[in-house]
């Protein structure tokens, strides 16, 4: 396990580990996520979108970049927070259903991870993730029949 080698255990760890290590001058670089936001305070939010089922790869991929955000902005939270955000969760409804090994193998689950309703509540206020629900839900009625028309007969 790559943690136990003399890495910091959480992310906020990690977090803090970079910021040391990128305290002098250095080259000017960018870094391209997923979604951006900046909130009224002018705290600033980045996400890697991704897959809720990701390969040790892109874990450990997604986790580097959104170190490289800190390293680049020179800042911590709450003026700078990184994500590796899923928009769905597909072992239920809960955080505690999320059972995907490389996921909770190799990122800060409490801290760098978010899990359907509590991405999409940060990004829009509470009562996001519902509403996307009641969208999805009402396409699906207006649009389902179509579909399956469509699967059935080829058109």
């Amino acid at each position: 396990n790559r943690m136990n080698r003399g890495m910091p255990r959480t992310y906020p760890q990690r977090i803090s580990e970079v910021l040391r290590a990128t305290g002098g001058v250095g080259e000017q670089r960018t870094r391209i996520v997923d979604l951006y936001l900046r909130n009224g305070r002018g705290n600033e939010l980045f996400f890697e979108m991704k897959s809720p089922k990701p390969n040790k790869g892109q874990c450990l991929e997604a986790t580097d970049r959104l170190l490289q955000i800190h390293a680049i902005r020179r800042a911590s939270p709450p003026k700078v927070r990184t994500y590796y955000a899923m928009a769905y969760n597909p072992y239920g409804t809960s955080r505690a259903g999320y059972k995907h090994s490389f996921t909770m193998r190799y990122m800060d689950m409490k801290n760098q991870v978010l899990i359907g309703k509590e991405f999409w509540d940060l990004v829009g206020g509470q009562g996001t993730y519902q509403a996307v629900l009641e969208i999805y839900r009402e396409v699906g009625r207006e649009k389902g029949p179509d579909m399956i028309d469509q699967l059935a007969l080829g058109y």
